[in-house]
């Protein structure tokens, strides 16, 4: 079925049809909350006769937070830059650069085309185009250096989208409130595949390697697998309980892991799809976004704002990435780097986590979740706040808290993080 598509010029014609309140998009940088940092005005100034030099910007673990004007839903980290691109509730998009040198974060552009609240946001594997979705139905196209709007469709979905999964620079999967998958190709704009085989929304898509299989799942509690090269429906898994809200292919195309509303990571043998292999109920009130780092180690998000490092065989929660205190997370995502994990979550904040030394932990190195006081291990300085008065204390108490540990190893050696 294909949905009008438009290419939209630039210029005044390319925003007559956007919401009025919207502010068009510009290639200008718009006003940032961090000022640029001050340039010496006149070389006879008062410093210079003190004999002052003005402060050097101080280097950070990582970028400072970012705080925005609304709920952002959805984050997206460029491929090859340091930038990222988020949609809010208003279905406003924001691009910033990010460094971290103190006060360095920038506010690049924004854009106002969409109508409706943007659900989700995704770059080209070449970083010159980001597709966006949203509660108003529509695919837009935009051009990243300048923030314009290249094409759209409109009315792409009878229902509002929920999220998008690319699966190579042409082919375009979405997904909506109503059940509905739809495979777009978008040298056409058409779509190639159009079918219902959920009885609620869909909440997140997942490609394999080999870019031949969708995997889906949703709030009816069930996981959905499409063919892509013989463009139909393949099958849907036993039902779970509660909503699988997120999915993600590990282990090397081996297994397959779905997060669920009730905390519960449920897990598939891949060519198993029918019913799970095993599953993992952490102390958690959900398991909202899965993010891969490699073929052991996921980090998830949850409503309770924690970020948690999980191991897969053995399962396990490692540790604590992170947290949005006591707000809900809407979505992770991993730099071009791998060295930050970017959240964003209902306290209006994209918030940055350093996670170099995680593809390379063990899991027997951390055989306790959580320490004496009940928490998790603190996997970084900001996992438990990020107050600089109390990170410094951070290195001082490691090697007492890995003796600890040990000990507890060997009162108990059992898996705590497993089900």
């Amino acid at each position: 079925m294909a949905a009008p598509a438009e290419h939209v010029e630039t210029g005044s014609a390319a925003t007559e049809t956007d919401k009025t309140e919207a502010p068009e998009a510009s290639s200008e940088p718009e006003s940032s909350d961090c000022e640029p940092a001050a340039q010496d005005p006149d070389p006879g100034s008062d410093e210079d006769e003190d004999g002052e030099e003005p402060p050097v910007p101080r280097i950070l673990d990582t970028p400072e937070d970012i705080r925005l004007e609304a709920i952002a839903n959805t984050v997206a980290l460029h491929p090859t830059r340091d930038m990222l691109v988020c949609g809010d509730v208003d279905g406003d998009l924001y691009a910033y650069s990010y460094s971290c040198t103190e006060g360095e974060n920038r506010e690049l552009w924004s854009s106002g085309h969409h109508m409706k609240s943007c659900r989700q946001v995704r770059f080209t594997e070449d970083g010159l185009k980001l597709y966006s979705v949203s509660r108003d139905k529509a695919v837009h196209l935009i051009d990243v250096e300048r923030g314009q709007l290249v094409s759209r469709i409109r009315g792409a979905h009878g229902s509002p989208i929920n999220c998008l999964q690319l699966v190579d620079e042409n082919i375009l999967a979405t997904a909506d409130d109503g059940g509905t998958l739809k495979v777009w190709d978008m040298r056409k704009g058409e779509a190639f595949m159009d079918l219902k085989q959920h009885d609620d929304y869909i909440s997140d898509i997942a490609v394999d390697q080999a870019k031949r299989i969708l995997l889906t799942t949703s709030g009816d509690g069930t996981m959905g697998v499409f063919h892509l090269k013989r463009r139909r429906f393949e099958l849907l898994s036993e039902y779970q309980s509660g909503d699988l809200t997120s999915v993600a292919v590990m282990k090397r195309g081996k297994k397959v892991a779905c997060g669920s509303s009730e905390g519960t990571i449920y897990l598939f043998n891949w060519n198993g799809f029918g019913a799970t292999s095993d599953r993992f109920a952490l102390k958690a009130e959900s398991v909202d976004c899965i993010v891969p780092i490699n073929d052991n180690i996921m980090c998830t998000a949850s409503m309770d704002g924690y970020i948690r490092a999980i191991n897969l065989f053995p399962n396990r929660v490692i540790g604590c990435i992170g947290q949005h205190v006591g707000e809900p997370i809407e979505e992770l995502a991993t730099s071009r780097d791998k060295r930050f994990l970017v959240s964003t979550g209902h306290d209006q904040l994209i918030k940055f986590w350093d996670i170099s030394t995680l593809p390379d932990t063990t899991v027997k190195e951390y055989r306790k979740r959580k320490k004496k006081d009940g928490r998790m291990k603190s996997l970084s300085k900001k996992a438990h706040g990020d107050n600089d008065f109390f990170s410094g204390l951070v290195e001082e108490t490691v090697k007492k808290e890995e003796e600890e540990e040990e000990e507890e190893e060997e009162e108990d050696d059992s898996d705590s993080g497993s089900d």
